[in-house]
């Protein structure tokens, strides 16, 4: 028997670089959180502690600030590629970088119903994500997003469920449905419009929530994941996770109150958690596009 050394990389996680754009009166703001990693024969550095072939993480850092100057931020999918081509291409002995990449959206405040040039207020809907990988196999982008919370009050179902002695559940036909859905996509070309199709990808997925009359989250996944590919032909997979949300009817029988689905409460855990992933049948090989390194992305 043998002890060998696996599958490695190293980098530099979570840099916080923000971009803000001061070249005209109206100030832009791009802010990211931005994780690098490099694959390489590293091997010497984690048997032997032979440095060598390491470029340190605190360059990899650097890089990342430099590059959202000397590049600019124009979106958070460009930004990786650049980062990673970078790497790649002009740093030996790396042959495989990975970019992940969190965006945390901003709006103008409204200052007497007029947009102000140069303040903003946090977005919280969801965070826009990114990962992207550029090796010997090619150039992987992966999309996504995280904690888009979804609720609706009606239009959603569970019934016919197995049962067996452990059973307690009830049989619904109207429920709330709530979850803070992550969902990512693969594309198979980089010559893509970026923040389009974010914004594309994002409205399909919610008029999915919205309009199907939903027997289970499950099947809530699966329309979301097939509307998107059947809408965009260079996206090869979706991947989702869906956290079921619970919201319990309370008895307001004891105060002598009715309560037909009005009142409820929200449970935080334990909670179901749905994934799916939806593909088509002749998707390209993904290579190394899912091999995380953060896993922020």
């Amino acid at each position: 028997m043998a002890i060998i050394l696996g599958d490695n990389q190293y980098g530099k996680a979570e840099n916080r670089v923000v971009r803000i754009y001061r070249d005209s009166a109206r100030h832009e703001i791009r802010d990211l959180n931005v994780s690098t990693a490099l694959r390489g024969p590293f091997e010497p550095a984690y048997l032997d502690g032979n440095q060598t072939n390491v470029l340190p993480t605190d360059t990899q850092k650097n890089t990342a600030f430099a590059f959202a100057k000397s590049h600019g931020v124009e979106t958070i999918e460009k930004f990786g590629l650049d980062l990673a081509r970078h790497f790649v291409h002009d740093v030996d002995p790396v042959v495989g970088a990975r970019i992940e990449i969190e965006e945390y959206a901003w709006e103008r405040a409204v200052v007497d119903g007029v947009e102000h040039d140069h303040t903003w207020l946090r977005k919280g809907q969801e965070i826009r994500t990114a990962a992207v990988t550029v090796d010997a196999s090619g150039e992987h982008v992966v999309g996504g997003l995280k904690d888009l919370v979804l609720l609706k009050s009606t239009g959603s179902e569970f019934a016919g469920f197995l049962e067996d002695e452990y059973t307690t559940l009830q049989e619904t036909h109207d429920r709330v449905m709530a979850t803070s859905l992550v969902a990512q996509w693969r594309f198979t070309s980089v010559d893509v419009d970026w923040d389009a199709t974010y914004a594309g990808i994002k409205q399909i997925m919610v008029k999915q929530f919205a309009t199907l009359q939903s027997l289970a989250l499950q099947q809530t996944l699966w329309h979301m994941g097939r509307a998107v590919l059947e809408a965009y032909p260079f996206i090869a997979e979706v991947r989702l996770k869906a956290p079921n949300k619970h919201h319990f009817v309370v008895d307001l029988s004891p105060f002598g109150l009715d309560n037909p689905g009005e009142v409820f409460i929200a449970a935080d855990r334990p909670y179901g958690l749905i994934e799916a992933t939806v593909l088509r049948d002749d998707a390209p090989d993904a290579g190394d596009a899912w091999r995380i390194s953060a896993g922020l992305a």
